[in-house]
């Protein structure tokens, strides 16, 4: 009996198990089969939304540029991004730099576009260099004959320098324009670092190396200051120059001491606005409805539907073609952000992430030269040298490699452009910061302060060295050799890749920052060019009159793309967002020490041996 009662039960747990398996397996495919159906459901409400747009009539193209402007494209870990956007973190929305240009050239030349309208209260501060790349589009369509309009309630620096290339700025009487010019500034951890008892171990070389100074003072050195604000006061005289000609007023107007402006404020009678408009640096003040109607003058519509325009992402989307691939390419690659050990995929550039499309590059016989775009501050020397070998291979087949700098090429971001035919930089680009660098931090003083002590044997003198027990002299001379050799080897490589005199390098070397038009002086850089003097410079060594770009990056699987493309859709309706929990007062402290942590976390070279410019971080 007990026999049968154990086979029936046996018989119904299986019944059982059998049904609950179906049972999960049905809610599943339910689920994604929900999620396919919305996913695809917003899919042709774009295509129609598009739809409707595509027509004959003329409209004004809408520049409203929402997010960070970036060299490439970054992949975050779908998985992340997809919860993120459960918990009503709204996806940090990117606009590719290349693409805002092609998308306003096209835009020049299309028929169907009247004009171009400013509206860029959603774009944040972004570097001068990728802001005059722009420009140099905003200038083509001004050649075009077409009239570009600013229009805004209030204007950033950054905003604000766009909007000078405009032949009108509309500004809300309650609005301003704030020009707080260039600073660089962080934050400094020695006092805390001793508190914590925390013992911090600095190796460098280079006077002007400050990368590690945060954790070794509180505060910037002398030779430090003595370096940014060279490259501070170009940056900014460059800015100041660009928008006193777009604006045909005095460079003294955007220059003025503080006693100069508050006169100005004050016979301004405290309006931002007014004061703006006092100085000329706008034309009109209006209300948002007033420059709705002169919009509406300039592109026709009416009163309902508001002027005729298309936004920027709508045409861009409109316009986006297929890339055509011929038998000549030229190879485009992007390292942008942090250089970091091993494989990356983010905001960060992978040391064998990026050498392996460079060796894909290599191996395609329709690659007949390479551009390597770099916007990096460094980071890793391992992960920098890894990637600079992989342009050396592929010089060897006899096929040029230029460099593009973009805003930042420093440390290791000047390591991995070095062996390249040509280097192009922008005047305003930041390079050089040639110096290495390592930093450790022990415990061990803190852990004996509350009784906790390390002891025992090893059977090397290194073998007792590490987070709890310290480093004894041996350990500190023998790393400090190490970051000399490195040293050694990076000033080397420039002298014998730049054809310089290894004393001409130390001179300009000890991690000096330079901006692009210093660099080309002192032979680190070949010459003045954006990225698309750098395609006619690779075409021309390459020997190629016609060819097509091929963009190469790491690319996320249809299903990772998926669930990025779906994490995108629903952060539009999603709830809560967490940052909103932290006061709005300790959010740009918060987003500082969050940066730095961020940093010190991803170190991961193997050796501990860094070549990072920290101070570059322009505000």
């Amino acid at each position: 009996m007990k026999t049968l009662f154990r086979f029936i039960g046996k018989v119904i747990k299986g019944i059982w198990k059998i049904i609950t398996f179906t049972r999960l397996a049905l809610a599943n495919l339910l689920f994604i089969a929900a999620i396919v159906i919305i996913y695809f459901s917003f899919s042709q409400v774009d295509s129609k939304d598009q739809a409707t747009v595509v027509n004959k009539e003329p409209k004004a193209l809408v520049l409203n540029l929402s997010g960070k402007i970036v060299e490439g494209r970054s992949f975050v870990n779908p998985m992340d991004s997809l919860t993120g956007s459960l918990l009503g973190k709204d996806m940090p929305q990117e606009n590719v730099l290349y693409d805002i240009r092609e998308t306003i050239r096209h835009a020049a030349s299309d028929n169907n576009v009247s004009g171009l309208v400013l509206s860029l209260k959603r774009m944040p501060e972004t570097n001068l260099t990728k802001l005059r790349y722009i420009a140099k589009a905003l200038n083509e369509f001004k050649s075009s004959g077409k009239p570009i309009y600013a229009i805004g309630d209030f204007y950033n620096q950054s905003q604000y320098y766009l909007a000078s290339y405009a032949d009108k700025i509309y500004l809300s009487p309650d609005g301003g324009v704030l020009l707080k010019g260039y600073s660089s500034y962080t934050l400094y951890y020695k006092t805390l670092l001793d508190n914590l008892d925390v013992n911090t171990h600095v190796f460098k070389v280079g006077t002007y190396k400050s990368a590690v100074e945060p954790f070794t003072r509180n505060n910037m050195s002398k030779p430090a200051k003595e370096a940014a604000s060279v490259w501070l006061g170009q940056l900014w005289g460059a800015y100041v120059d660009d928008v006193a000609r777009n604006r045909h007023i005095d460079k003294a107007t955007l220059n003025p001491s503080m006693d100069e402006f508050l006169a100005e404020f004050e016979s301004a009678d405290g309006s931002l606005a007014q004061l703006a408009l006092q100085l000329k640096m706008v034309d009109t003040l209006a209300t948002r409805q007033e420059a709705r109607a002169a919009m509406i003058d300039a592109f026709g519509g009416d009163e309902e539907n508001g002027y005729k325009a298309v936004d920027y992402y709508t045409y861009k989307d409109q316009i986006a073609q297929p890339e055509a691939h011929s038998d000549n390419e030229i190879a485009v690659i992007v390292a942008s952000g942090a250089i970091m050990d091993g494989k990356q995929q983010g905001r960060s550039v992978g040391g064998d992430t990026t050498a392996a499309l460079i060796r894909k590059a290599r191996l395609d016989d329709k690659v007949k030269a390479l551009v390597l775009r770099v916007d990096s501050p460094g980071g890793s020397a391992f992960a920098s040298e890894v990637i600079r070998n992989e342009i050396v291979a592929f010089k060897a087949t006899n096929r040029p490699v230029v460099v593009s700098m973009s805003s930042l090429a420093a440390s290791g971001g000047y390591w991995i452009s070095m062996s390249a035919d040509e280097i192009l930089a922008q005047p305003t680009t930041l390079t050089g910061s040639i110096g290495i660098f390592s930093v450790i931090t022990t415990l061990e003083k803190g852990l004996n302060k509350y009784g906790v002590y390390s002891d025992g044997l090893g059977t090397s003198p290194l073998s007792g060295v590490g987070l709890t027990a310290g480093m004894n002299d041996g350990a500190k001379r023998a790393m400090q050799l190490g970051i000399e050799n490195g040293y050694r080897r990076f000033t080397g490589l420039v002298a014998e890749n730049r054809h310089l005199d290894p004393k001409a390098v130390e001179s300009i070397a000890e991690g000096r920052v330079w901006t692009g038009q210093d660099a080309v002086e002192r032979g680190l850089v070949d010459s003045i060019g954006d990225f698309d003097d750098a395609l006619v410079r690779a075409a021309s060594l390459a020997k190629i009159d016609t060819y097509s770009l091929n963009w190469l990056q790491k690319s996320l699987t249809p299903a990772q793309q998926f669930l990025q493309d779906f994490s995108k859709r629903i952060s539009v309706s999603a709830g809560i967002d967490i940052n909103s929990w932290l006061p709005s007062s300790l959010m740009p402290l918060a987003s500082k020490v969050q940066q730095d942590l961020s940093l010190m976390s991803e170190f991961n070279d193997p050796k501990g041996y860094y070549t990072l410019c920290l101070p570059c971080q322009v505000e």
